[in-house]
């Protein structure tokens, strides 16, 4: 056999770098991770949607606070009057009517003060649980935009990793459909090398139009978490190495997480907040002390103070008994109480889902060191094998159809590194998610592990 026979693995090589730089020439500028987050958090609807929640929520406070504080209010009226005034017998045992037509205006001021009021205070410390709630659901769906991203991120990556080694192995079919066909020309090779490889090529071109069509899809998926369009993404460092963690073993991330885990936290409030209700609602049945003031200032006020100007200042206290409300304080106890067991129940849920989720992940990051490490053995042994098998061929020990299988198991074996590194740095994300600690520093952690494109 000819010695042409090692060339397509060199022109296969060179032709998945040239189709590697075509397809990341599209725009001048590389998007990097980190520049990405800064993106979604200006753009993604989803988490803005989030921060304007927190916006309200926060109010809650000053709701709570409200029912403490004075309650301050003033009138003022003002009216033009005609009246009749109708005098009986007064003027020679006959009835007088005479006309009185004035202005009146009445101007007050109120004060009420709550002095005793349990009511009141449930609300204010219910108002500090809800504003509390509020925050820690805030924090989830930031460590939430996280994983979103960085997820999109990596896949549209992964997308178009796919891409380039679906374009390198239809490039090297075709490499090997015209060396078949030089040899079959020459003597040396058979029709059904030809026809073997012919037909590689065609599953490998439907194969790359798939991968392109999942390219765009995770890049268009990317673009609406960050709000810019996602063609040019820097890729995986060559040097790709394990991150380490702060902690090894599962069970001290458990007690992090225990304390620390955004959803637990806003679980706990939410539970504080159901007892509170429960507080305001029994108080339905407590009695209640104010301060009242008040201030006003009368002119004709009415017929019988015409052309009188009447000033009055009161101030006291006013005792309010409930005694029946048609069985609303009862029922609306038993509601409350209803559902803080609801919410002591939920909290109860989100535990065991939090425990199973950082379990999963603690798994994920300590096997996947170990499954990178055999899969970059695996790629180097399916290239040592294409390369072994087209001597062999050159030899007369192996046929054309094993270095279409050879080529086909490094193409795997290269996908799923790919794949496994992507899901590693997932899993590191999602574990200090369950923890409670993901934050920026994380995303920054995981964006040094991707370089431009040169």
């Amino acid at each position: 056999m000819s010695v042409q026979t090692f060339k397509p693995a060199k022109r296969w090589l060179s032709l998945a770098v040239s189709a590697a730089l075509l397809l990341q020439s599209g725009q001048a500028s590389a998007i990097g991770l980190l520049q990405a987050y800064d993106a979604a958090l200006k753009n993604d609807p989803t988490f803005q949607a989030a921060r304007f929640e927190n916006e309200a929520g926060q109010q809650n406070r000053a709701l709570g606070r409200a029912s403490l504080l004075p309650q301050i209010s003033a009138s003022y009226y003002g009216a033009m009057n005609r009246s009749d005034v109708t005098y009986v017998k007064y003027y020679q045992g006959k009835d007088v009517t005479v006309p009185r037509d004035y202005n009146s205006r009445v101007a007050s001021v109120s004060l009420k003060q709550p002095i005793i009021s349990l009511e009141g205070i449930a609300r204010y410390r219910q108002g500090i649980a809800q504003s509390d709630y509020s925050n820690a659901v805030f924090v989830g769906k930031r460590e939430d935009l996280i994983l979103r991203l960085v997820g999109a991120y990596t896949d549209a990556q992964l997308a178009q990793d796919q891409m380039l080694l679906a374009t390198a192995q239809r490039d090297a079919y075709v490499e090997q459909m015209k060396v078949n066909k030089r040899m079959f020309d020459l003597g040396e090779g058979t029709k059904t090398d030809m026809l073997e490889t012919q037909a590689k090529a065609e599953l490998s071109e439907a194969q790359v139009i798939e991968a392109r069509d999942n390219l765009a899809n995770a890049r268009n998926a990317l673009a609406g978490i960050i709000g810019i369009e996602a063609k040019n993404l820097d890729g995986l460092s060559p040097y790709f190495k394990p991150l380490p963690l702060p902690k090894t073993k599962v069970d001290e991330w458990l007690t992090l997480a225990l304390e620390k885990n955004a959803e637990l936290v806003a679980q706990r409030h939410a539970v504080e907040a159901a007892r509170l209700e429960v507080h305001k609602q029994r108080s339905g049945h407590a009695p209640r002390l104010d301060l009242i003031a008040s201030y006003s200032d009368n002119k004709s006020e009415s017929l019988s103070t015409y052309n009188q100007t009447v000033e009055q200042r009161a101030i006291g206290l006013q005792l309010s008994v409930p005694i029946y409300s048609g069985g609303y304080v009862s029922a609306a106890t038993s509601q409350a109480i209803a559902n803080h067991s609801r919410a002591k129940a939920e909290l109860d849920a989100k535990i065991s889902q939090v425990t199973v989720e950082l379990r999963k992940q603690h798994a994920l990051m300590t096997c996947g060191t170990a499954k990178i490490d055999a899969l970059m053995k695996a790629v180097d042994s399916a290239r040592t094998l294409v390369t072994a098998t087209q001597k062999s061929i050159q030899g007369g020990v192996r046929v054309n159809l094993d270095l279409l299988n050879a080529q086909q198991q490094l193409y795997t074996a290269q996908r799923d590194l790919a794949q496994a590194r992507y899901h590693y740095l997932l899993a590191y994300l999602r574990l200090h998610n369950a923890a409670g600690v993901l934050t920026a520093n994380e995303v920054q952690k995981v964006a040094g592990h991707f370089v431009p494109a040169k």
